[in-house]
């Protein structure tokens, strides 16, 4: 059977024997709501555990808006114009109004890239900035929380009085879903915090994956950061495959995230009887593998359906190359997977993006990897102990 898979932004046609295909997983059908910009407005005026935006905003001097980074596929072409004209409406003047890209670690967007995010008349019309984790100077110490995690944040952010977050909502390899308080931890946290949330003591844990949210670290640590910053209203969506809007979820932070993460579970649920020798899987297509560093998230998701000493193959297309300058590093240098996980088990020891190689070594420990991909150079697939393939019929 041929199957078109996401892969880049025209996708993979693979060929899988009928014999030997026991099912394919995918998210449900789920219709997109008919009208999305009413949609969006109705939210914003009927918000789940809050008062409507309009009434958060009277009286208020000035406002931020977080927004995803290139990497998260949020539709905020259309989620940015109702919330910035009830916020004009409300009194808070243009001028006044900041778009913050919660980039978390992430490289800035900017130019044409940007444009494509937002689009050309809130790119001119706007102030729009990039949050930057290593810039010490933009950044303000708030405290540490209950486990002692020394808490960073974007200043500009903290000086803002509304303060107001959108965002997408998936299953996430470590948070269980994006969305809500992601936007705030590691979206616009130091370099310092980020450490600590994605350190090994945390990433580790058994409750730390797809899917899970009570008894998550990861979720349970980013909430209460997301408290201390403060964070006055989100609004999140679910997309389903095409990209469409199937649901917006406006209102408290924890609340809101909360329900859109049930409903997003009940459409992205997927079962099979029993666990099967080999999985072919994606990282879902242009942005969300633009880079390999972001391409172990394919991977961890295969891993509940896939048997112990199986086979995972990963499509990426991979067309940004490995990531970050850290994490190319790390991948180029790193190449034996137990003296890594003893450096980073060191507290001592920290790199940018080395939870991305962690996250690959987690998945080799328990099955074959095969990465297909003609994004990363020979010379540097053959300096990983990753295992890579042009193409799957190769394999």
């Amino acid at each position: 059977m041929k199957i078109k898979i996401d892969y880049g932004k025209k996708g993979l046609v693979i060929d899988v024997p009928d014999k030997n295909l026991s099912k394919i997983l995918s998210m449900r059908n789920t219709r997109p709501v008919d009208n999305p910009e009413k949609e969006i407005e109705k939210s914003l005026e009927m918000p789940v555990s809050s008062p409507p935006l309009r009434l958060l905003a009277k009286g208020k001097s000035n406002a931020v808006i977080l927004i995803s980074d290139i990497t998260r596929p949020v539709p905020n072409r259309i989620l940015l114009p109702p919330i910035l004209k009830t916020l004009e409406n409300s009194g808070i003047k243009r001028e006044n109004i900041t778009i913050l890209i919660a980039t978390g670690i992430h490289r800035p967007n900017l130019g044409k890239e940007l444009i494509s995010m937002v689009g050309e008349f809130i790119y001119k019309n706007y102030k729009i900035l990039n949050h930057y984790s290593k810039k010490n100077d933009e950044l303000t110490f708030i405290g540490n929380t209950i486990s002692g995690i020394p808490v960073y944040i974007n200043s500009t952010y903290l000086n803002s009085e509304l303060k107001i977050a959108t965002g997408f909502i998936e299953p996430h390899l470590m948070a269980g879903y994006s969305g809500g308080r992601k936007s705030i931890c590691p979206g616009i946290c130091g370099l310092e915090t980020v450490k600590y949330v994605h350190g090994p003591e945390i990433l580790e844990h058994p409750d730390c994956r797809e899917g899970i949210l009570d008894g998550n670290p990861y979720h349970k640590e980013a909430e209460n950061i997301m408290k201390m910053a403060g964070l006055d209203f989100i609004v999140n969506v679910s997309l389903n495959e095409e990209r469409e809007i199937t649901g917006v979820f406006s209102g408290e932070p924890v609340e809101a995230h909360k329900k859109g993460a049930q409903f997003v579970e009940k459409h992205v649920s997927s079962y099979i009887k029993e666990k099967v020798d080999v999985v072919i899987t994606t990282n879902g297509g242009y942005p969300l593998d633009l880079n390999l560093y972001q391409c172990c998230k394919g991977a961890t998701g295969a891993l509940s359906v896939v048997k112990k000493g199986g086979t995972i193959i990963v499509t990426a297309e991979c067309s940004e190359g490995l990531g970050s300058p850290e994490f190319a590093e790390l991948f180029r240098n790193e190449n034996n997977p137990e003296i890594f996980m003893n450096k980073i088990n060191n507290p001592d020891f920290f790199v940018v993006d080395q939870w991305g190689l962690e996250e690959f070594i987690r998945v080799i420990k328990y099955a074959d990897l095969y990465i297909v991909t003609d994004g990363i150079s020979k010379e540097d697939k053959n300096k990983s102990f990753l295992d890579f393939s042009d193409s799957v019929d190769e394999l």
